[in-house]
C-alpha cells in the first residue's frame, strides 16, 4: 500500500538512526492512518479502488440462487457464416456499461447436442456481470480437443470482432462446457494458460491426467452419471490438477450426466461464484467457495480454498 502523504516511512533504512521516541511516534501515526484507511475499505468506493473489476452488489446466497442476477441482459445470434473456427452461437451481455467492461465466458454443449440444450446458462451467468457466448460446434460429433479449440476461437471472436467487444476486458476470459464440451474446456485451459477460469460440467475426455492445467478450475460432476462416471472422469481430472492452480470439485447428489440440460441451481450458484472470484478477482465470493456448499443436493465438495 502506498505510504500516505506526510506520514514518515519508519521502515526505511534512513530512519533507523532517528531517536527511538521519534520512531515510536511515527509508527503510531502510521497505525492511525492505516486504521482510518481500513475503516474506509468497507465502502463501495474504496473497494472499487482496490479491485477495479468488482461488479454488482454485495453477494448473498439468495442472489446466487435467484433465476437472474443484478444486471439486465440482452442477446444476439451469431451466424456460422460470419465466424471462423466455431459454428456460431448466441451472445448474452449486460445492457449497462456504467460499471465498466466485463469478463467473458465461452461455453460449449456436449456430444451431439446444440447450444439450446444448456442455453439457460447464458442469461443466468450474463446477469451477474459477464459477456457469455454459447457456441454451436462445427459438428455435433466434434471431440474434446476440437471443442477446446472452438471455445478459444469463440473468445477471440468476442474480443476482436463481435459487436459487443467494447464491453469486454480481453484479459479476463474463461471457458466452460458440458460433457465433451467440458472435456474441451480442460483442453482450452491447457492450450491457453492465461485464461482466468475453467468450469467443466460432467466432463468427458479420454485423457485422465491434467497436471499441466494452470487455470483455476471448478469441476461439477453428477453422482449417478453413467456416461462420464465421476470415478473415471471428474474425480481423476480434479485429482490430477495441481493444488497450486486453484481447483474445486462439486459432486451433485443423485445427478445424472444430463444435469446441466435443465436449470440446476447448485451448479449455477457455484459456477457464478467461481467466475466472480477468479475472472473478476472478487474476494467477496470466497465465502461461497470455502468451505463451500452443503445440503441434500450436494454429495461431495472438495477444494483448495482460494489463496490471495
Amino acid at each position: 500500500m502506498p505510504r500516505p502523504q506526510g506520514v514518515p516511512d519508519v521502515s526505511s533504512p534512513t530512519n533507523t538512526t532517528r531517536p527511538r521516541s521519534a520512531v515510536r511516534a511515527a509508527a503510531l501515526a502510521v497505525a492511525a492512518v492505516l486504521a482510518t484507511v481500513g475503516g474506509l475499505a468497507a465502502s463501495p468506493a474504496a473497494q472499487a479502488a482496490e479491485n477495479p473489476y468488482e461488479r454488482g452488489p454485495v453477494p448473498t446466497v439468495a442472489l446466487l440462487e435467484a433465476s437472474r442476477g443484478p444486471f439486465a441482459t440482452a442477446s444476439q445470434s451469431v451466424s456460422s457464416f460470419s465466424v471462423t473456427g466455431f459454428g456460431g452461437g448466441v451472445i448474452y451481455y449486460p445492457t449497462s456499461t456504467s460499471e465498466g467492461t466485463f469478463g467473458a465466458v465461452a461455453i460449449s454443449p456436449g456430444y451431439t447436442a446444440a447450444w439450446s440444450s444448456i442455453s439457460w446458462l447464458g442469461p443466468r451467468i450474463a446477469s451477474h456481470g459477464f459477456v457469455v457466448i454459447g457456441i454451436e460446434t462445427n459438428s455435433r460429433f466434434d471431440q474434446p480437443d476440437s471443442r477446446g479449440r472452438q471455445l478459444l476461437a469463440a473468445l477471440d471472436y468476442l474480443v476482436q470482432r463481435s459487436s459487443v467487444r467494447g464491453r469486454i476486458d480481453g484479459t479476463r476470459l474463461a471457458v466452460s462446457g458440458h460433457s465433451m464440451g467440458g472435456g474441451g474446456s480442460l483442453e482450452a485451459a491447457v492450450a491457453r494458460p492465461s485464461l482466468q477460469a475453467a468450469v467443466p460440467l460432467a466432463p468427458w475426455n479420454t485423457d485422465k491426467t491434467w497436471s499441466d492445467v494452470r487455470v483455476p478450475t471448478l469441476i461439477v460432476g453428477g453422482e449417478s452419471d453413467t456416461v462420464a462416471p465421476v470415478s473415471s472422469h471428474s474425480e481423476p481430472f480434479y485429482s490430477s490438477i495441481p493444488a497450486s492452480s486453484e481447483k474445486a470439485y462439486l459432486e451433485l447428489n443423485g445427478a445424472s450426466h444430463f444435469f446441466p440440460q435443465s436449470v440446476n441451481t447448485p451448479t449455477a450458484r457455484q459456477m457464478v461464484a467461481w467466475l466472480k472470484r477468479f475472472v473478476d478477482n472478487d474476494t467477496r465470493y470466497e465465502q461461497f467457495l470455502c468451505p463451500g456448499p452443503s445440503g441434500l443436493a450436494i454429495e461431495e465438495y472438495r477444494n483448495t480454498c482460494p489463496s490471495a
